[in-house]
């Protein structure tokens, strides 16, 4: 387990590199011991750091929602970040690329709730009744930490992606936005393009069979921080296609189908 002083100085690092984008030393080797309850302290610690310097949170993102992630990662559930108001794109928008550092995106639904929802006895249909709109949405992700130590060439581990808020960096919601019964949520279909070739493409149910349990498992596993999720907030469900590389002049197009499409471009 890491002290306060160090959970605070690894939160402090990560802000710095976030801000001058240059990534920092992978934490997990810096500190052997880390846990995953000590990779959310300092995530919890970076993010009111954040809120105290005037963003404000409006949501929480899922990650690591497949099988093959998890197992990849070493670790039996998926993983959570906190979502802050500047990390909000329009559809259509011009994202300056100098905000990043090693921008990816994920194509994924985004789940508006019109009711607060709090665990720990959560179930996928209190998430279905406490949502009053699912959007479709892409995901920016980013990594202030190294993938790679250029040392020893080990990889990141989950502990090094949780403490950087799940690589959370942005998103853009567009399309259509339905009410969660109008349609079967896990038969939604994503073709991603990246300057007018497919690069990825996936089904919704991709995300743990059904993407709405994966707000269900944040919200049962907030509960043990006594953290509900909030009437107004958004939840980013956990991606159904792997995550592609964006580069400066890159223009990307999602089509949802009966759900519409989302574009923008990286400049």
């Amino acid at each position: 387990m890491l002290n306060t002083s160090d959970i605070q100085q690894a939160a402090a690092r990560l802000d710095a590199a976030e801000r001058n984008r240059e990534q920092i030393a992978q934490l997990s080797l810096e500190f052997p011991e880390i846990t995953i309850e000590d990779a959310y302290a300092i995530q919890r610690s970076w993010v009111e750091h954040k809120i105290r310097a005037g963003r404000k949170l409006v949501g929480h993102k899922i990650g690591l929602t497949s099988r093959a992630m998890q197992v990849s990662s070493n670790i039996t559930e998926p993983d959570f970040g906190a979502l802050l108001d500047d990390m909000l794109f329009e559809e259509g928008s011009d994202i300056p690329f100098q905000r990043f550092i090693v921008p990816r995106v994920e194509v994924e639904l985004a789940f508006i709730l019109g009711k607060p929802l709090k665990g720990p006895n959560c179930s996928l249909f209190d998430v279905l009744d406490a949502t009053e709109w699912v959007i479709p949405a892409l995901e920016i992700i980013d990594a202030r930490i190294q993938q790679v130590d250029p040392r020893t060439q080990a990889t990141r581990k989950v502990f090094d992606t949780i403490s950087d808020n799940a690589a959370n960096a942005g998103v853009v919601m567009g399309g259509r936005a339905v009410r969660p019964g109008d349609i079967d949520l896990r038969k939604v279909p994503a073709v991603l393009y990246r300057n007018g070739v497919i690069e990825e493409s996936g089904v919704s149910a991709a995300v743990l069979n059904h993407p709405a349990k994966g707000v269900a498992w944040l919200a049962n596993k907030l509960a043990a921080y006594d953290v509900g999720l909030e009437a107004g907030q958004i939840i980013l469900g956990g991606s159904f296609t792997r995550p592609v590389a964006a580069r400066p002049g890159d223009t990307f197009h999602v089509d949802y189908d009966q759900l519409g499409s989302i574009a923008c471009r990286f400049v």
